[in-house]
């Protein structure tokens, strides 16, 4: 299973979201991804984060490279997990 991938649902460990749920929308390079919450859903926005600061999880939803939010939501609400999106804290 890698860890890092587009579409893996992490709990974001530092930073005033810590503890939150997000979904890792793009790989821009070894160190960063880019993840969403979205923020609708979970209060995380779309931004930047060092992967040293993500916990990845077993879950994982489809979705394409650079996702838009309503896209995320979707594939969430399509897989059953848009529930436990909101479970983290």
């Amino acid at each position: 299973m890698p860890a890092i991938e587009v579409g893996r649902i992490c709990v974001k460990q530092f930073g005033r979201e810590a503890g939150k749920k997000c979904v890792i929308v793009d790989v821009v390079d070894k160190s960063f991804v880019l993840v969403t919450g979205p923020k609708k859903v979970t209060g995380v926005r779309r931004r930047r984060v060092n992967i040293n600061h993500l916990a990845p999880t077993a879950d994982s939803i489809p979705i394409t490279r650079g996702a838009p939010d309503e896209e995320v939501i979707k594939m969430l609400e399509a897989t059953g997990k848009l529930s436990s999106m909101t479970d983290a804290k």
